[in-house]
């Protein structure tokens, strides 16, 4: 029955991709390595209840080949390889070369043919960013070499996909300078037509359907395939059409709700089944005797690991970067998950490559990306940002949260009311924020619209609406401030409250929590991800278990000295000055953190402690544990609110849990949450600081 009804292959797929990575990870391994262990189990070498020829894996396991490519490409920053592209050029030709000689001497010295040792050589060229969440959650990705780094990613990957298509194409066919020419020139067309033609055809469509998401969702996906499609038809690897479409459609979907969208869907459910169907390749007998003829798979890790290091060293001479910066780009290229993988098994099927070698990649990938990202984490928190802060240095008491505002103009804040139980605590908390001159609260009661604007039920709605605005001007007379109902009609709610944020110049939202959480909120969003990814401002997302008024004691976690940990503490300032409360500052470094580290970040906090708070109770703590999350909870216990940054949870490529400290903190912490965080492309010339409050059914 296994073997003949599809939908219980699929059915076991689902339940190793859910339990499977989650166990792996309760003991630190990789959950990527669980999914190659499932493959190997339950494959022809172990249980035998997937074969090879399984029509229903081959596809699913193609489409995540395919998907697998294509986030790579889409994982790509193109904003900030524009802003050092030429840098990125020069070590992406570094990191691309020296790998690409060292692989190929490898394949020589071991007896494989000119081509197959060059296209050994290309596997060693490429690298994964697997460690991106690390330097983004550390806030160091305007540093010069960490964004060089991100941007050499585009070429070692476009450069290593290029020697595959022709390494396969001369393994192929008859080798001729004729073939090579026309393969070459059709690349060269093809690669045009999707780079540009995709990427005009996708502003076009995404202009025309506006936040019509799922038309969207399937003309990105769409797009994937086609361009996968038409690689075959010239004559290459699907890979590299798939690699091509993500630069494509990159900039057209940003880092909006659909990009979250597809990766997710990518990252959740067909990549980690191209996993498992690696894992069915994995013969144990033979892959025990290649680990124990443990030269070719040493010299693999030798060669990459060795040439990764001196590309990155060459890049340290030629621009002048320190030795944190040189080890950081060295850390971020050695990974080889994505481009690596993807061309060793296409090169295996075509048998340019041995069984030997798809061993010793997947021994590789086993290494790098365990090794990468650890080294990433000890080098990158002493990087030093490009970010420009004189001009907060500047700042007066006619700014708040470090956003520029002329002295005479006052705080407008917009308060979207849904839920009673929740809106007189918003209301006070916007009241704080604005008790100044010229200041003045908008409460914006949104309704559901319906095809007939006779509804009952829309009737219904609007009265209720009216009641929440009557009783949110009452409470502005209440708390003293001048608060003004509107009222809108609208079939997206957080498109409304949007629009009015932007209509009103508004700077920052502050919404209160939602229900919708989990897998719908991950496939169809919920009001808060909606208005992060629509707002032009930033977002304070709120629990608030008490009055804001009576907040006496406020903790502050600063994971890293950004421009974003800055926002917090002066959002935080305005807070203790209302209620006259004591604030901790507290860090939390590891626990083999050099006591001169410790000093030098004590030494931080205290600048901004006496910048920020002269006249308040101020409390700084370092403390080094091995659990950041248990750390801050257990200080938690003794605050009354816990004010942390909002961060959006990067899917990296290949990496099935999805989890971060901020959301373990969120759900173990017992009292109130002040969640602040930015939407996507936030721009930091924004002048007059504005207020929108949203309560949310909870």
């Amino acid at each position: 029955m296994m073997h003949l009804e599809p939908i219980v292959s699929f059915a076991i797929l689902l339940t190793v991709i859910l339990i499977v990575p989650l166990i792996f990870e309760r003991f630190k391994i990789p959950g990527l390595l669980g999914l190659l262990a499932a493959g190997v189990v339950l494959g022809p070498q172990g249980l035998g209840i997937f074969q090879n020829e399984s029509e229903t894996l081959k596809l699913l396991s193609g489409i995540g080949l395919i998907y697998l490519m294509f986030v790579a490409g889409l994982e790509i920053d193109m904003e900030q390889f524009q802003r050092t592209k030429h840098r990125s050029a020069g070590f992406g030709t570094f990191t691309f070369l020296i790998p690409l000689i060292a692989g190929t001497i490898v394949g020589r010295v071991f007896g494989f043919g000119w081509n197959a040792s060059v296209l050994i050589g290309s596997l060693f060229a490429s690298h994964t960013l697997l460690a991106y969440p690390i330097i983004s959650r550390l806030g160091v990705i305007n540093n010069e070499a960490v964004t060089v780094t991100i941007g050499a990613t585009i070429f070692t990957d476009i450069g290593s996909l290029l020697v595959l298509a022709v390494c396969v194409g001369i393994h192929q066919g008859e080798f001729s300078v004729f073939s090579i020419t026309k393969l070459l020139l059709g690349l060269i067309i093809y690669s045009a037509i999707i780079l540009f033609g995709f990427k005009w055809l996708g502003h076009q469509f995404f202009k025309r359907t506006g936040d019509e998401e799922g038309n969207q969702f399937l003309f990105v996906l769409l797009v994937v395939f086609v361009s996968a499609l038409g690689a075959e038809v010239i004559g290459v690897e699907k890979i590299i059409g798939a690699f091509l479409a993500g630069l494509a459609v990159n900039e057209v979907i940003g880092s909006g709700p659909v990009k979250e969208k597809v990766v997710f869907v990518g990252n959740v459910l067909f990549i980690p089944i191209f996993f498992v169907d690696l894992g069915l390749l994995i013969n144990i007998p033979g892959f025990i005797k290649s680990i124990s003829s443990i030269w070719l798979t040493l010299a693999i890790l030798v060669g990459l690991i060795g040439s990764k290091f001196a590309a990155a060293l060459l890049a340290k001479l030629v621009y002048r970067y320190n030795w944190r910066e040189m080890i950081t780009m060295w850390s971020l290229s050695l990974p080889q998950v994505a481009a690596t993988l993807a061309a060793t098994l296409v090169a295996y099927r075509v048998k340019l490559v041995t069984e030997d070698v798809l061993n010793g990649v997947i021994v590789l990938m086993m290494v790098t990306a365990t090794l990468g990202p650890l080294i990433t984490a000890r080098s990158a928190p002493g990087l030093v940002t490009m970010d420009n802060s004189s001009d907060e240095t500047n700042e007066t008491d006619g700014s708040m949260l470090g956003w520029r505002n002329e002295t005479s103009e006052g705080f407008t804040v917009v308060v979207p009311i849904r839920n009673p139980q929740t809106e007189r605590t918003l209301i006070e908390m916007a009241a704080l924020l604005v008790r100044r001159e010229r200041s003045k609260i908008l409460a914006l009661a949104v309704t559901p619209a319906h095809m007939h604007m006779d509804s009952p039920e829309l009737e219904k709605n609007l009265q209720q609406n009216k009641i929440l605005l009557s009783t949110a001007v009452e409470l502005g007379q209440e708390l003293g401030v001048d608060v003004e109902p509107v009222t809108r009609i609208d079939y997206n709610i957080p498109q409304s409250i949007s629009h009015v944020s932007r209509e009103q110049n508004a700077d920052l939202v502050v919404m209160g929590w939602g229900r919708i959480t989990g897998l719908r909120a991950r496939l169809f969003g919920n009001v808060i991800d909606r208005v992060l990814w629509a707002s032009h401002c930033p977002v304070a997302v709120t629990r608030l278990l008490d009055s804001p008024s009576n907040i006496q004691r406020i903790l502050i976690p600063i994971e890293n000295l950004t421009q974003e940990s800055v926002r917090i503490v002066q959002f935080v300032k305005i807070l203790a000055n209302a209620n006259q409360a004591e604030v901790t500052l507290l860090h939390v470094c590891a626990r083999r953190i050099s006591p001169a580290r410790i000093s030098w970040m004590k030494s931080q906090l205290e600048i901004l402690v006496s910048r920020y708070f002269p006249q308040s109770r101020t409390t700084i703590s370092v403390i080094p544990a091995d659990n950041v999350v248990s750390t801050i909870v257990k200080a938690s216990q003794s605050s009354d609110l816990v004010v942390l940054r909002s961060r959006r949870r990067r899917l990296s490529i290949g990496q099935v849990a999805i989890s971060d400290v901020t959301t373990e903190v969120v759900q173990q912490i017992r009292c109130s949450v002040v969640l602040l965080g930015e939407p996507q492309g936030y721009q930091e010339t924004l002048r007059k600081p504005r207020v929108i409050v949203q309560t949310v059914s909870s």
